[in-house]
């Protein structure tokens, strides 16, 4: 392999630049020299182009300097920074230039040095916006590593009031050289940065999706009973564990894009798109949200197709309002072994720069591995899920094999044992015991019944709940309690309120069963009562026709349906009950909305 010219490389051509000098210029040397050392320290980009600004101004002797960066189609400008320029001037000018127009955007189309005595006389100069300070004089250099143009070196107005001259243009163009190598390594290093950012990310992304160590929740212990009933927990963790593996998606996309908000739409029954996660600085406001599957850009997502926007509230695709109040937008779909699970958006602000053709490359490389995580972790609930189904199935045969049959034994043996013993304080203890383990047998039947729920079979409100409570309990009782709901039952009360409430009910409703010897059973849940603060609550009201509470019985479940209470800040009591007299029992049970 033949050894590169050393003469072509670009230190060899800034060396070439300084042969055959003024004496003048040869008397500037020494500060291009230390010009070029300055520059060419550091790899932050943006700390290299102030510094670039900074110091060719002070080469050149000018008293405006800026330098604007070509953008990947060679049309424009992707960055552009001053010197010279106050932050106040800057923020009542506005817009910075984009490179398209004037002497800038013929600095790109050309890229030959532009020097000018009065550049207001220059045709192609396309004028200042108000408050810009008065430029008249103008060197302008092209930026140049291995004949592609990565910007340009801008100069206004020398500080004595002179023009620039041949010394100035040559010192600018021998800073421009050195100027575009500083660039393009620190142009690598923050691409190598930016790699490094968003494969860290896809790494956060599949170690906290895999892990679910986020969604853990208080009132869920870490390792869940399994034979406990299912209430619908099994389900309202699925739903957790997914809304959490989305909304870590769509954080990460933020920041990894650095744009305004991450959002992971999924796809609907009837073709459309809805948000299911957000972050930004105001997420609950668009959760829900609908994009019709009538849109051009939702057929091309649905199919497998990224697209990519330059202008979110401009573009005629984007018919969601919410485009309004973004600019470029990169919408990546979320695909997977032939899959579109959802897509993935991120847009930014209104003004902010667009997504470069690397952005999108690690965008969409991001997102097929986000997807590929979603499905890897939706496969390990999945397996989780059944493996605690597996478990209460398999607790639920041995209740019923095993544990009933003993105690339907047992209770053979006590009605023998009843029928032969002569002492009447035998036979009624015995009779007792007998009724007892009849009630254990029912509750048990009960807990089966729960367990061998499914998870299409869990209920999905708190009304349909309720009513499961009171057809489990009209087996043991002989009768099926009446029922009333007041108010909004089903959206008023939260999970974990919903959660206690049911327990109460099943508590007063087992009461009832045990002591009361009841023939009539009232049961009410109000979603529109008020504790005695005013403050909006959810009432609970079991009341029967039975022999009420003894004195000196066991209220160990009026202490339990108390804590439970109390802990949501809620009370609860007794009171008559439904006979004529009074007699019987009536258990209040409310706790805050």
């Amino acid at each position: 392999m033949t050894a590169p010219d050393p003469r072509d490389h670009p230190d060899a051509d800034a060396a070439r630049r300084l042969q055959g000098l003024s004496t003048e210029l040869t008397a500037r040397v020494p500060q291009l020299l230390e010009a070029m050392r300055s520059v060419g320290t550091g790899l932050e980009l943006r700390s290299t182009l102030d510094r670039i600004c900074e110091t060719a101004a002070r080469l050149t002797g000018a008293r405006y300097a800026a330098l604007g960066v070509v953008d990947e189609t060679g049309r424009g400008l992707s960055d552009f920074v001053t010197y010279g320029v106050d932050e106040a001037t800057a923020r009542r000018i506005g817009h910075r230039p984009d490179g398209r127009t004037g002497l800038l955007g013929a600095l790109i189309r050309h890229p030959e040095p532009i020097r000018l005595t009065d550049l207001g006389h220059d045709s192609r100069a396309a004028g200042f916006p108000p408050h810009h300070p008065v430029m008249r004089s103008f060197l302008g250099v092209p930026i140049r590593v291995q004949g592609e143009t990565l910007g340009n070196l801008y100069f206004a107005e020398k500080r004595d009031g002179a023009e620039f001259t041949d010394h100035d243009q040559h010192l600018a163009r021998v800073l421009a050289t050195e100027a575009g190598l500083a660039i393009g390594n620190a142009r690598l290093y923050e691409a190598a940065r930016r790699r490094e950012r968003w494969i860290d990310g896809s790494v956060a992304v599949t170690t906290a999706l895999l892990s679910g160590e986020d969604v853990a929740h208080p009132e869920h212990p870490e390792h869940p009973d399994p034979t406990a009933p299912t209430d619908g927990d099994a389900d309202a963790d699925y739903t957790a564990h997914a809304r959490h593996a989305l909304t870590v998606v769509a954080e990460q996309a933020r920041k990894l894009a650095d744009s305004a908000a991450g959002v992971v739409l999924l796809p609907t029954s009837d073709g459309d798109l809805e948000i299911a996660a957000v972050s930004s600085d105001n997420p609950d406001a668009s959760i829900g949200t609908r994009i019709t599957g009538q849109s051009e850009v939702v057929a091309q997502l649905l199919a497998g197709e990224s697209v990519y926007v330059e202008d979110s509230s401009t573009d005629p695709r984007l018919i969601s309002p919410l485009s309004a109040h973004f600019g470029p937008s990169m919408l990546l779909p979320l695909h997977s072994d032939g899959r579109v699970l959802g897509v993935l958006a991120t847009p930014r602000h209104i003004g902010a720069r667009p997504f470069t053709e690397s952005e999108r490359a690690l965008g969409a490389q991001f997102a097929s591995q986000a997807a590929l995580a979603l499905m890897m972790a939706e496969a390990q609930r999945d397996r989780e899920r059944l493996a605690v189904f597996e478990d209460r199935d398999r607790i639920a045969r041995d209740l019923h094999d095993l544990v009933i049959q003993r105690l339907y034994a047992t209770g053979m043996m006590l009605e023998t044992a009843q029928r032969r013993s002569a002492v009447p304080e035998v036979r009624a203890g015995v009779g007792k015991a007998v009724d007892e383990l009849d009630v254990t047998i029912q509750e048990i039947r009960t807990a089966i019944f729960a367990l061998q729920q499914g998870p299409a079979e869990a209920p999905s409100g708190l009304r349909t709940r309720v009513l499961r409570e009171i057809n489990m309990a009209a087996v043991p009782l002989g009768f099926r309690p009446t029922h009333r709901f007041a108010g909004a039952v089903d959206s008023s009360v939260g999970d974990l309120t919903g959660k206690n409430l049911i327990a109460a009910l099943r508590e007063a409703l087992s009461n009832a069963f045990r002591h009361a010897r009841a023939s009539r059973i009232e049961v009410t849940v109000d979603a529109s009562a008020h504790l005695p603060d005013g403050t909006p609550a959810v009432r609970l009201s079991v009341a029967d026709d039975g022999v009420g509470i003894p004195d000196g019985g066991r209220r160990s479940g009026l202490r339990n349906l108390r804590r439970r209470a109390e802990s949501l800040g809620g009370s609860s009591e007794v009171g008559p009950g439904l006979a004529p007299d009074g007699g019987g029992t009536t258990v209040i049970w409310q706790a805050p909305l």
